[in-house]
């Protein structure tokens, strides 16, 4: 049997579940999963290794129409490379939504790239309404494979995995075979960091936020992480420390228990909390934060 290799990029609308779904097709939990929309900002990948073929997944931020920031901006730019390097796009819909044309990216609507579309959540919708956007998506993207999945409750994924794998071109194995990801482990930290700000706040506290690992130094029996959340103005770090720091000791706590399970070791996390004003529209600060080369 020949081996196969590929990207397969996961696209579609903000909250659509596309997280949820890399983490399941991984089995690992790489992408930080929030109720909230915009969760994901980077181009994160997950890799399957088997001995017949190595799927590199990508997660991406979901497209936003009119970024109102150079970091939003940043955001649609890792989206933009997932239309040159795709072998397979998984076009992520939301059975919820009314499909729209516009929300199809241009470079998806003309490629000759596999498009499978992944219609997710289905255990929140009747028959008749999977039916009805079966019918809509066949006229919007004509050429293309529905699945119908729930990522949520892990429905039909061993399908799309099989369907993912007939379209994979044969092609070398591009990381080792033990690879989960390309990212680092301070990586990792910094998005449970943000994870927990985002489950832990509400309106535009999480957006506002963002968090750097300043130290990540392992010893023999222990990880000592030092961490900073910068936060755009003097009155949102007041509301990240909470009275007597006690949102900031949760959100910590928190962050230090998710680290030790995903690290394997026993973690010491300190915390600080940082203003750095319009961080958002700052070239300087975003390619520290990783957003621009």
């Amino acid at each position: 049997m020949p081996f196969k290799s590929g990207y397969i990029n996961i696209i579609g609308k903000p909250n659509a579940g596309k997280s949820t779904l890399m983490n399941l097709l991984v089995g690992e939990k790489l992408s930080i999963i929030t109720p909230k929309a915009q969760t994901t900002r980077h181009r994160i990948v997950g890799i399957l290794n088997n001995e017949n073929y190595q799927m590199i997944f990508s997660d991406t931020p979901g497209i936003i129409k009119n970024p109102a920031y150079k970091l939003q901006e940043s955001m649609n730019n890792f989206i933009e490379g997932t239309f040159k390097d795709a072998d397979v796009f998984l076009f992520l819909a939301d059975i919820s939504q009314e499909p729209v044309e516009e929300d199809i990216p241009e470079p998806v609507r003309n490629t000759s790239v596999p498009i499978l579309l992944v219609i997710n959540k289905i255990d929140t919708g009747s028959q008749e309404l999977l039916l009805k956007r079966l019918e809509q998506w066949k006229v919007l993207l004509p050429n293309c494979e529905t699945i119908p999945i729930s990522a949520n409750v892990n429905f039909n994924i061993d399908t799309l995995k099989s369907r993912i794998l007939h379209h994979l071109p044969e092609g070398p194995r591009y990381f080792e075979e033990d690879a989960l990801t390309d990212r680092s482990e301070r990586f990792f930290c910094t998005e449970i960091i943000r994870e927990k700000i985002l489950l832990n706040y509400q309106k535009e506290i999480p957006y506002s936020v963002e968090v750097a690992i300043e130290d990540f130094k392992v010893e023999e029996t222990i990880i000592r992480i030092s961490s900073t959340i910068f936060v755009s103005r003097e009155s949102q770090k007041g509301i990240i420390i909470g009275h007597q720091g006690k949102m900031l000791k949760k959100v910590s706590t928190e962050s230090r228990i998710a680290m030790e399970e995903f690290l394997g070791m026993k973690v010491f996390l300190s915390v600080q909390v940082k203003v750095s004003k319009d961080w958002r529209d700052s070239e300087r600060q975003l390619k520290r934060f990783g957003y621009l080369n």
